[in-house]
């Protein structure tokens, strides 16, 4: 697989592309990577390979595009079989995709609320998603993954989205580490793997587009 056969339209603060980083680095894949001005103007590119949504990220492979994260990884773990990403039981299989389409439900969108929220909303903002993580940290109970030993689909779907978490705390006034310790474990064992510090941005850097968004959404 040469590098030109693969191409990622990409944009490096988004926990959806950064999923689609990790796993093609768990894969060993190369590929190009193009960066996109999602606040700005969006290139013919992306609204031509995701007409629908007009989102990153777009996965083109072989010059056929591929849009939705989840999705993305998915076909990346059926289009290069080893290391598996998913279980091989299918009752296993069925169980990581319930609990990827929770995260897909919940998190993102619970965390957003939190900063995109004046006064008392806070608070029941940060209620609503302390308790998504506290329902994540119980399916994940004392295992070292949500797989079990190994870091697969479920923890690529969910470890991009905690570089946002630095800025829900700031603006929601509490820590993770003090409301959920088991899971907070789980995010430091994951960044201890060199895919997932190469593919992700740092939560400062997340911070500063986040004030950005709050003064577009007239939070501020």
């Amino acid at each position: 697989m040469s590098k030109q056969e693969l191409l990622l339209l990409d944009c490096g603060v988004s926990p959806f592309c950064g999923r689609v980083r990790i796993a093609l680095a768990e894969k060993g894949v190369e590929y190009e990577s193009k960066e996109e001005n999602v606040l700005g103007g969006k290139s013919e590119l992306l609204l031509s390979s995701n007409p629908v949504y007009k989102k990153v990220p777009v996965l083109l492979h072989n010059g056929k595009p591929l849009c939705e994260s989840s999705i993305i990884v998915q076909y990346i773990d059926e289009a290069w079989p080893s290391p598996p990403l998913l279980p091989t039981s299918p009752y296993e299989r069925a169980q990581a995709r319930f609990w990827g389409d929770f995260i897909e439900k919940k998190l993102f969108d619970g965390g957003s609320k939190i900063w995109k929220s004046k006064g008392e909303e806070i608070e029941v903002a940060k209620k609503e998603f302390i308790e998504t993580l506290k329902q994540l940290e119980g399916t994940l109970g004392d295992k070292d993954f949500f797989g079990g030993e190994n870091f697969g689909f479920v923890d690529i779907l969910l470890i991009p989205l905690t570089t946002w978490f630095y800025a829900y705390e700031k603006f929601g006034d509490f820590k993770v580490e003090e409301e959920c310790p088991k899971f907070s474990t789980w995010v430091k064992r994951c960044n201890q793997r060199e895919n997932v510090v190469k593919a992700l941005p740092e939560p400062e850097m997340v911070y500063e587009v986040v004030l950005m968004l709050r003064k577009m959404h007239g939070v501020e």
